[in-house]
């Protein structure tokens, strides 16, 4: 493995543990442990799974005004979302958009006060802080928290593991973010995740993870869970994974994320577009997109690939191609994403992927492929 890629806090844990590290996002990450990728998915389905996601970026925008309403105004001048509308002590869902109306990156932003506490994906950290600092630097201070580690804690008995280190957690409504100690060690704690799972993302010093990431860890609901269960378990919620369901090329409406640009910001709205693309989103939010990403299921047990064609029919030219395929393990299926033009993408259609030379049948099913398990 290149010695040029970074490592966490905990990358001593997973070697202990047995992980099989791989490059990922120029961190060596854990992708498995010896307990294999299945069962580490069914674990957190069932019970509370540990995942490592230090490597991610942890972002604080503080106002230069001291004001954090002036944080979030600005912030609004480049996503689509009703920032200013968060209160304190929760975070919403929201996205980069460039000006051709494609997704730069997708986050978590969090109202912490008397500043703004952004996650950003890993692979494009040094982009976002760029972006940031470039288009509203004059009004915050941007600061890149790289002393800090962060795991998730996901499953339906997160909160069962967590209380008895930090018995304020199991107060915290979905999408609540707060700082409460965990095992006596101040923690940023929000309860959210990437996984369809109820469950907590935990921010700490970095000297202070492997402390807690044991702790979690001595207790029997809680399993070590590497970034391949990580893929099958938010694709299984289908949520989307920058990179592959979404980017540049795409927009937020064709990725169906519609839900994430409030009212207020839309056509008519209080503070109606002022962000990067605002013609071409508001008008696809107002006239429909020409594709949208859509659910399929294949026929067998053979999982379709990112990068699949798919087509109408098999001798018909490709309409659209596969971003995320897997075979599930809580489906006991395979199932997959992608996009097709919108007026094939009636759920119930049966499309055609090109695997190897052959074309595999596909349905057009409706998403998640899971009930979800958040604590709502």
């Amino acid at each position: 493995m290149s010695e040029n890629l970074k490592t966490t806090p905990l990358t001593s844990l997973h070697q202990r543990l047995e992980a099989r590290m791989v490059p990922f996002a120029g961190y060596s990450m854990p992708v498995q442990y010896p307990s294999g990728l299945m069962q580490e998915h069914l674990h957190t389905r069932a019970s509370a799974g540990l995942f490592d996601v230090s490597h991610m970026g942890q972002v604080v925008l503080r106002p230069r005004s001291g004001k954090v309403e002036d944080a979030a105004r600005a912030l609004e001048s480049l996503v689509p979302s009703d920032v200013l509308g968060v209160e304190e002590g929760r975070q919403r869902y929201v996205f980069f958009t460039s000006d051709s109306g494609g997704v730069l990156d997708d986050f978590m932003v969090g109202n912490r006060g008397d500043h703004l506490f952004l996650v950003v994906n890993a692979s494009r950290k040094e982009h976002d802080l760029a972006h940031l600092r470039d288009r509203i630097g004059d009004s915050c201070e941007i600061e890149l928290l790289d002393d800090r580690g962060l795991i998730a804690l996901q499953g339906p008995k997160a909160v069962d593991a967590l209380s008895p280190l930090a018995p304020k957690a199991a107060e915290m409504r979905f999408m609540d973010v707060a700082e409460i100690e965990v095992d006596g060690v101040p923690c940023i704690v929000s309860r959210a995740g990437y996984t369809g799972e109820d469950g907590f993302e935990i921010s700490m010093p970095g000297d202070r993870a492997m402390q807690i990431a044991e702790k979690l860890l001595a207790n029997e609901l809680v399993k070590p869970v590497g970034l391949g269960a990580r893929d099958s378990l938010r694709l299984e919620a289908a949520l989307c994974l920058y990179g592959n369901d979404i980017d540049e090329s795409v927009t937020p409406v064709e990725a169906g994320l519609n839900w994430a640009m409030q009212k207020v910001r839309r056509k008519g709205g209080e503070r109606e577009g002022g962000f990067p693309g605002a013609d071409v989103i508001l008008g696809q939010l107002q006239d429909g997109a020409p594709r949208r990403r859509v659910g399929l299921r294949p026929e067998g047990r053979a999982p379709v690939r990112a990068g699949a064609k798919i087509h109408l029919d098999p001798e018909a030219d490709a309409i659209g191609e596969v971003t995320s395929g897997v075979f599930a393990p809580s489906v006991e299926a395979p199932i997959a994403m992608g996009y097709v033009p919108s007026a094939n993408a009636e759920i119930g259609t049966t499309l055609y992927a090109e695997v190897r030379g052959r074309h595999l049948p596909m349905t057009i099913v409706k998403m998640p492929f899971i009930e979800p398990g958040q604590r709502r």
